[in-house]
């Protein structure tokens, strides 16, 4: 008697479409439902993400306002050297990497770690109340920040100089006029502002974790410690490295309100914050020109391309399963 096997894979072959063409309309009929859900967001993506891109030729001209967008004359790459015309340029883009560099690494450690001692709560209403406790100062915007951090730091009647340094010895200091203490400042408001929502992405991949592998380790006699370590991290690992890499990509950004509205834009502070965007946006109200201000953005986003297929042939050298693409 024949095997049926070959006579039935020959029939699926048969109906299965041909041609590349064939392919892809089957597959959009097949995947119709989810590619209708898919379709909302796919054209929000299209309009704020891709027809914006039709500006970049902006960065390459000297825009007047008398001949359009597309008569005015090309200016080369005159609008670039604006960044690096000036002896501050080398300044507010070591601080720009340098605040990034830190705030990517610290915000990282202080997520997870905030996520594994949220998840270490065994009382569940607790732990909500902490998770939102600690998202909370995420949706306030820094110009409400900056308000918050000059409660703290007036010179006279803030929290921190009026009851903390006294403690301490000091008399009334005016922050605002110290650019050493202001890294310091700017990183504890930074943390406070993000790590909460942070640590929410983290908290949600560690419940996602099978419970039998921690049962498996209590019953080999691993300590908590060694649960974490050999458990929760490596398994945290392809997370952490994903978003890492796409953090690597705003190195060259940074927080406009942070520097600009926490700091007051005050003058003396500028030698510590001082930064790309606050940098291109005071000198740019002077001339107020728009060439100039895409051919930073642009600088920006080319740098930060570049930043993240490094860092993801990294990863993918290191550990293949950790890349992003």
């Amino acid at each position: 008697m024949a095997n049926p096997a070959p006579q039935a894979m020959n029939n699926k072959l048969a109906t299965q479409p041909q041609g590349r063409f064939g392919r892809l309309l089957h597959n959009i009929v097949r995947y119709r439902v989810l590619l209708l859900m898919l379709l909302p967001t796919s054209i929000i993506f299209f309009i704020n993400c891709y027809i914006p891109m039709f500006g970049l030729f902006i960065a390459f001209k000297n825009i007047n306002y008398v001949d359009g967008i597309m008569g005015s004359p090309w200016a080369g790459l005159d609008n670039f050297r604006f960044l690096f015309a000036t002896s501050d340029a080398l300044r507010v883009t070591i601080n720009t990497v340098g605040y990034n560099v830190v705030f990517i690494i610290s915000g990282l450690i202080l997520s997870v770690s905030l996520a594994i001692a949220i998840n270490e709560v065994r009382n569940k209403l607790a732990s909500k109340f902490f998770q939102t406790v600690m998202i909370m100062p995420n949706f306030l915007s820094m110009v409400v920040v900056s308000f918050i951090v000059y409660a703290f730091l007036h010179p006279e009647y803030g929290f921190l100089v009026k009851h903390i340094l006294p403690m301490f010895g000091y008399s009334s200091v005016n922050a605002y006029m110290h650019p050493n203490a202001w890294p310091y400042i700017l990183w504890i408001t930074k943390m406070w502002h993000s790590i909460g929502i942070g640590s929410v992405i983290y908290l949600a991949a560690i419940t996602g974790i099978s419970e039998e592998l921690y049962e498996a380790a209590v019953m080999d006699g691993a300590s908590k410690w060694q649960q974490i370590t050999k458990i929760t991290l490596p398994l945290l690992t392809p997370i952490m490295v994903i978003l890492t890499i796409l953090n690597m990509g705003g190195i060259f950004r940074s927080d406009f309100g942070l520097f600009y509205h926490v700091t007051l834009d005050s003058g003396a502070l500028r030698s510590t914050t001082d930064v790309i965007d606050t940098y291109v946006y005071r000198g740019l109200i002077q001339l107020n020109d728009l060439g100039m201000s895409s051919a930073a953005n642009f600088y920006q986003s080319v740098v930060g391309f570049f930043l993240v297929i490094g860092a993801n042939a990294l990863a993918r050298k290191l550990n293949r399963d950790t890349a992003l693409f």
